[in-house]
């Protein structure tokens, strides 16, 4: 049975958004190319849009047990993910280019999964998605995610198959986000030429 429900428009970064049990954001280390959603560090999940630098419709629901599934044609293939719950209270942050910011309105009163008597410390994440113009792009692309969310144990996630190019890219990034810090720093030396002290 359906809990709780909100809808807002979310301003997106370039890399999708961040949504779980954490406000204690980390950029991901990996990202889940031919997938929609994966794993993030924390209590996160990842979530890849078609809309880069644009708006997304975003409608999140809490169940009591798992909601029936949505009809076929309307949204993507569904994908889901187990999150750690250590705390029931929902996050949401966008992914800039190489910043994390928090996203959930101010308007909009939190979300909550709250624990049921002997519930797990998981939370089980459908996602949903459309976009009216599939192709990645700048700008508004008519996407919508439809996020669902119920206490539930751990279990595997579901996801569609990926291809070899998408290993590929996984692994691209994941050694670009492997390269130390100082390799991207240039160190300048100045050189007092005026000869005041």
């Amino acid at each position: 049975m359906l809990v709780s429900e909100t809808s807002f428009t979310v301003e997106l970064g370039e890399n999708g958004y961040l949504i779980g049990f954490t406000d204690d954001y980390v950029y991901p280390s990996e990202m889940p190319f031919g997938w929609r959603c994966g794993p993030a560090p924390g209590a996160n999940a990842v979530v890849l849009t078609t809309t880069d630098t644009g708006p997304l419709n975003l409608s999140i629901q809490v169940h009591d047990a798992p909601p029936v599934a949505e009809p076929h044609g309307v949204w993507e293939p569904a994908e889901e993910i187990s999150l750690h719950a250590g705390t029931a209270t929902l996050c949401l942050a966008t992914l800039e280019m190489g910043d994390v910011l928090d996203a959930w309105p101010d308007e909009q009163p939190s979300l909550e999964v709250l624990p049921t008597a002997g519930a797990s410390e998981w939370v089980r994440m459908r996602l949903y998605c459309h976009a009216d113009d599939p192709e990645p792009g700048i700008g508004d692309r008519g996407e919508r995610h439809l996020v669902q969310l119920w206490r539930a144990p751990q279990t595997p996630p579901v996801h569609p198959e990926i291809t070899e190019e998408d290993r590929q890219a996984r692994a691209d990034y994941a050694a670009e986000q492997a390269i130390p810090v100082e390799e991207y720093t240039t160190t300048y030396t100045y050189t007092d030429v005026s000869g005041q002290d």
